[in-house]
Parts: C-alpha cells; structure tokens; sequence
C-alpha cells in the first residue's frame, strides 16, 4: 500500500509544485485559514492529531480546512509501533497518514528515540541488545515511511530539566552513553536521506542551562559532519512559564547553526485576549527567524488537548475559533476577518454572517449583568454562535435567552428559543456575573451564523 502511495505521490510532484506556486502567487487572496496564510509566508502550520478522532466530522473538517502539515499524538511513538520485539504495527499511524496525504498536507514523525512510552522489553536489554533493537526500530519505521515525512523527531527529550544540563536517565542514556543521539541520527540519515531529522524537547524555548546543552550538542553535531537538520522547540507555556523574553533570539541563536527550527508542540494555557497575546508573540517570533521553517499546534480542540483544565488551544470544545485563532492568522498575514472586503459573511455576497457586540446592563459591588447582541449579517440566518471568554477569577451564576456550553471560562453559546433572524435584524442573551474580586469585562469571541 505504501509502495503504491509513493508512487502516485511522485507522479503528482509537478502538479504538487506548480499547485504551490500558483498558492504562494495568490496568497493574499486565499490565506483565510491557518495553512495558506503560513504558506503565504514560507511556512507550514501544523497540528497533533489522534487516530481515533478522525471519524468526528467536526474534527477532520476543522482539520482539513486550517492546517497544513500533521504530526501524529501517539501513532507513531515506539509502543503503538514495536509493541513485541521485531514485530511492528502502522494501523493508526497509516490511518493519519493516509488522511492527510489525500487533504494534501505534510507529515511529521514523532518520534524515533525517546525515554517514554516504551514497550517494556526494550527496559530488560542489555547494552548490545539494545543499540541493534534501537537501529532496527528506526529502520523499521522511517522504512515504512521512506519518502512520506517532511521531518522526524529522532531523539525527544533527552535532556535533564533544571540548572544541570545534564543528559535524562534513560535506558538509552545509562546503557549506550552519549553516543546513542549521534548513533540514533547516523542510522536515520542512512534510513531515509531525504527527510529532515530533528532533535525536540521542552523547556528549551529560552535561553537557559536545558537550551544551552542543547546548543552545545547542536553545534557539535554541525562541526562533526553528525546528520542534524532541525531542533524542535515544543514550546508548552502557561502563566507560570510564559513565552520567555529572549524567545526569538534563541530561535535565532540555534539557527545560526545552519539548522533549521521548528515549533513543534505549541500550546498556551489561558483565554482572551491574553491567550491571545501570547500566541502573537510565537508567530511573531518563527516569522521573524528565516530558518523558522513552521509551527504546530499540540491538538485541534481544547476537549480534547492534554492540558483540557488549561484551555490551550486555538479552538474551544465546539470547534469555535478562539481570540488567540484571529490573533495567528492576523499575525500570519491572513484575510480571515469576515469584515474585509470580498470575505464570505459580507454583506450582499449571498452568505450568512452575523455580529455580537457586548455591554454591561447593571452592576453591583460583588457582580454585575452583561449583555451580548447578536445580529445577522446582509442574508436571514437560521442559527448563531458566540463565545464569551471570563476573566479567570469570575463565574457567571446565570445565563438566560441562550443555550451555554462551559471549557474552562470560556462560555460558547447557541440560541434556546431566538436562533432564526431576518438580515439586520437582532436579538441577545444575557448573564450574571459573580466578580470574586476582578471587575474586568469579558471578552465577546466572533459570531458564527448558518
């Protein structure tokens, strides 16, 4: 099958380029989604994808539409692919795959050597055994997908956290030594020379004593000749470790190198417009790096992201598009704001749009009442969504004229009784507010209409 897949995908190469090309040319026109605008500006944009959710029709549909490029979360790591010894299985990986393969976008493989989610046989290997399992695995499943993956990740996280700089314990690291990474990237060069081959980790997005050992291996790997094309920053961040100050400049820093970077697991906990913020800062950031070649997403929807509690994705749990999405495709370049002129949803180009504007109706010491009005576009609407996005200390105790959905403190409502509106006309729904010390407003998310 996969024979087969390699051999139509190189007869469609030139339709492939020439598709690009004409892409690149007309950027400015078609970049309303999160791939063609990072295409307009020479990069991918990417997200984690999981196997089992790809039969979700909002799932692949909010996948096909805005990315560019997969990594898939789980399917490829060593236990979903060598489970027994010699024995390998590539049923969910081949279902990513295949999918994104037929929306045209690329793959990254995740991952080759990593310390985690390892089947329990490679633990109980003396030395020998293991540096042949090691060779023969990353032959196995760069093999299976010679030619199909724009990048691996060959070694993950093998780093030590803290002040050290340390190597991980691993059964990698404490049977084979330093030699393993080098060993690891040597055999995946021979396995598939056309793939770049990238080492990841996390808490590396700074500059600091995990980053600076990094570097240091990096740049020895470049004056040896070591087979290294990339270094992957997952760049997992919350308030409490936000996007660093230094951030572009260590991008830079590893570019420098002549290796190309990539942001590989971006997630941001938080909401609003500071969520917001801070996804601007990242792409603002790869932009400003010419070897920054993409960036992608750990997930498609906060329902489904690791870190749920968090809230860290560009889209809530019912698919609707966050501030911090409009936020990446401004900074992309993108022509997504249905205001702009040509854009679906304006008025009189026979498509539904609608628009939700906020105001506080009554306020008290310990809380207040908000408004929000929606009103349909130039065409009657059926239905209409907004989300309304708290500041974290509030809750809302009551909601009324709309039907809500809770992720975290961001609210996503539909109408209860009042969804069918003529063009121009309006309607609302409103909420009470308990403050718990923030007298902030919230913020009112875009509204989408059918």
């Amino acid at each position: 099958m996969r024979m087969i897949r390699r051999l139509s995908r190189a007869a469609t190469a030139g339709l492939v380029a020439a598709a690009a090309l004409t892409a690149a040319a007309h950027s400015a026109e078609a970049a309303d989604t999160l791939g063609s605008a990072a295409a307009g500006q020479g990069r991918y944009f990417g997200t984690a994808v999981a196997a089992s959710h790809l039969g979700e029709a909002d799932y692949a549909a909010t996948l096909d539409r805005e990315f560019s490029s997969v990594t898939p979360e789980n399917e490829m790591k060593w236990d979903a692919t060598e489970p027994s010894r010699g024995t390998f299985t590539f049923t969910s990986a081949d279902r990513i795959v295949d999918h994104a393969q037929s929306q045209g976008m690329d793959v990254r493989g995740h991952t080759l050597v990593w310390h985690s989610q390892l089947p329990s046989w490679v633990g109980s290997l003396g030395a020998s055994d293991l540096r042949t399992a090691m060779n023969n695995h990353i032959n196995g499943l760069m093999g299976h997908y010679k030619g199909e993956i724009h990048s691996w990740d060959v070694v993950n996280e093998a780093f030590q956290d803290g002040g050290s700089g340390a190597r991980r314990s691993s059964p990698f690291q404490d049977k084979l030594g330093d030699g393993f990474i080098e060993e690891a990237f040597r055999t995946a060069r021979a396995a598939d020379p056309a793939a770049k081959l990238c080492y990841n980790d996390y808490n590396t997005d700074g500059v600091n004593a995990k980053s600076n050992a990094v570097y240091t291996m990096v740049k020895d790997f470049k004056s040896r000749g070591v087979p290294i094309d990339c270094v992957g920053f997952q760049s997992h961040f919350n308030p409490n470790s936000p996007v660093p100050s230094d951030y572009r400049q260590n991008l830079q820093r590893f570019a420098d190198l002549g290796v190309d970077v990539q942001i590989t697991e971006l997630d941001i906990e938080g909401s609003g417009s500071a969520q917001a913020a801070n996804y601007t800062k990242v792409v603002e950031a790869c932009l400003a790096v010419d070897r920054c070649t993409g960036l992608t997403v750990w997930g498609i929807t906060d329902k489904y992201s690791w870190r749920s509690s968090g809230t860290p994705l560009l889209f809530d749990g019912n698919y609707t598009e966050k501030p911090a999405y409009d936020a990446v495709l401004a900074a992309l370049g993108g022509s997504g704001d249905p205001g702009d002129p040509g854009d679906p949803g304006d008025p009189g180009d026979g498509t539904v749009s609608c628009t939700a504007t906020y105001t506080r109706t009554a306020d008290w010491n310990s809380g207040y009442n908000g408004q929000v009005t929606i009103t349909a576009g130039g065409e009657p609407i059926s239905s209409w969504t907004a989300t309304v996005t708290l500041p974290a200390q509030q809750t809302v105790s009551s909601l009324w004229n709309g039907t809500p959905t809770r992720s975290g403190n961001v609210l996503t409502v539909r109408p209860s009784w009042n969804g069918t509106l003529a063009a121009g006309a309006s309607t609302s729904f409103g909420f009470t507010v308990t403050k718990n010390g923030s007298d902030a407003a919230p913020t009112v998310g875009g509204c989408t209409a059918s």
